[in-house]
């Protein structure tokens, strides 16, 4: 079998707020290729995060692909403001979005890539008629709202059901893993079929960060879980 590298994505959720410029230079001198934003309302998930003025902030001197997870109700009325913040990659939850289709045409028009984020209780077919249209399918792996969770091991399965369905319809978008990824499950998730792998915990929870995601880049590709 031949070995992937994966995207790595950390998650600046995970980060010293009270440090956030030498947080976002160390990720800069990583050789994670994205920096994934979660942006929590309190209404779509039970919890409140960061928003504009900090993503605008961070923009300004990360070097990497700002990709930013909206886990909020009604991003229609917050697309374009990101994307002048400095978004690169914009996901919206399907189970937020009325009109997802619309969604997506809004966020490429605005001249990022669109993703569409989909929680562990969500069937992955309910993404089968817009395949095709979006750029990254975030599987969300823990339910979302908080850091450090668990991974939940349904997770294999549903990124196979997507690397199916993107084969099958010659759908170009790369599949993103959020929750619960560590050194220990990271190769089983890329053998499964995963492009980019969100890591918080895991990256600034360590002693040696820019180690950590070295070894997650380069985690040795292992048989997928069953």
């Amino acid at each position: 079998m031949e070995k992937t590298t994966p995207i790595i994505a950390p998650s600046l959720l995970a980060a010293n707020f009270l440090q956030l410029e030498q947080e976002v230079n160390m990720i800069n001198r990583s050789e994670a290729a994205w920096l994934h934003l979660d942006v929590m309302d309190g209404r779509f998930v039970p919890n409140i995060s960061f928003g504009l003025p900090v993503i605008a902030q961070v923009s300004k001197i990360c070097k990497k692909v700002c990709d930013v997870h909206l886990m909020i109700e009604e991003p229609e009325k917050y697309a374009e403001a990101f994307a002048k913040a400095g978004a690169q990659v914009l996901s919206v939850h399907i189970e937020a979005c009325r009109h997802l289709h619309r969604n997506i045409q809004q966020i490429k028009a605005l001249g990022m890539k669109a993703g569409v984020a989909v929680n562990p209780h969500t069937p992955v077919n309910q993404l089968e008629d817009i395949i095709r249209d979006i750029d990254v399918v975030l599987l969300m792996s823990v339910n979302p709202g908080f850091g450090g969770q668990h991974y939940i091991e349904h997770t294999y399965t549903k990124i196979r059901q997507v690397k199916e369905m993107i084969t099958a319809s010659g759908s170009v978008a790369l599949i993103e893993i959020d929750g619960g990824v560590t050194l220990q499950n990271a190769a089983a998730i890329v053998a499964a079929g995963a492009d980019i792998l969100v890591a918080g915990s895991t990256v600034f929870g360590s002693k040696d960060p820019v180690a950590t995601i070295s070894a997650l880049r380069h985690a040795v590709t292992a048989p997928a879980a069953k």
